[in-house]
C-alpha cells in the first residue's frame, strides 16, 4: 500500500502572493479544513508543505502554503499532486477505501478473473470500477449487491455482475 495518498492537484497559481488553485481528488473536500501538513514530489525528492492558509472558489480549493510567497515560487508547484501521509488521512466508513488501494486489484466473478481494476470513475450516484482484460473494458457499479468483497492484502475484489453486463462488452 501507498505511504501518501493524493487528494488534490495542483492545477495553478492563484493571485500574486503564492496561493494554489487545487481540484480537489477527494470525496471529502471538507478534509481541507483540517490540513496542516501536505506533500508535493518536486525534483524527485517529496517536500513536505505546511499549510497556512485554506479557502474555496467555485470548483477549486485555494492553498497558501508557508514560504511560499510569489507567484514564481508557486508556479513551481504546478502539475503536482498534493498528498496526505496516510496515517493521517481521513478515517474511512465501513466498506469504503481509499482509491489507490482499489487501483491494481485482480476482480473475479466466481472462479472466473474479469480482469484488473485500472481506473475508479467517480460519478454522481456511485463510483464505477474500470476493469481491463486483453483490450476489453467492463464498467462494474460500485454497489454492495455488486461488489461481494475487498480483499486489500490479497489484491482480489469478488463481484456478482448485473445481468447482461457482460452482454455489451
Amino acid at each position: 500500500m501507498e505511504d501518501y495518498l493524493s487528494v488534490g492537484r495542483i492545477v495553478n497559481t492563484h493571485g500574486v502572493k503564492g496561493e494554489v488553485r487545487v481540484i480537489p481528488l477527494t470525496s471529502d473536500i471538507s478534509r481541507f479544513d483540517y490540513l496542516l501538513y501536505a506533500f508535493v514530489m518536486l525534483d524527485g525528492k517529496r517536500k513536505e508543505l505546511r499549510v497556512t492558509d485554506v479557502r474555496y472558489h467555485k470548483s477549486f480549493v485555494l492553498i497558501k502554503f508557508n514560504g511560499i510567497d510569489t507567484m514564481d515560487e508557486a508556479e513551481k508547484l504546478k502539475g503536482c499532486d498534493l498528498c496526505v501521509d496516510r496515517r493521517n488521512a481521513r478515517p474511512l466508513e465501513e466498506d469504503e477505501y481509499f482509491i489507490c488501494d482499489l487501483i491494481g486489484l485482480e476482480v473475479f466473478e466466481g472462479d472466473q478473473l474479469l480482469g484488473k481494476l485500472t481506473e475508479v470513475l467517480e460519478t454522481g450516484s456511485n463510483d464505477v470500477y474500470v476493469v481491463k482484460q486483453k483490450g476489453k473494458e467492463i464498467l462494474i457499479p460500485a454497489l454492495k449487491s455488486v461488489v461481494l468483497d475487498v480483499d486489500l492484502e490479497n489484491k482480489k475484489m469478488q463481484v456478482k455482475l448485473p445481468e447482461g453486463l457482460l452482454d455489451e462488452v
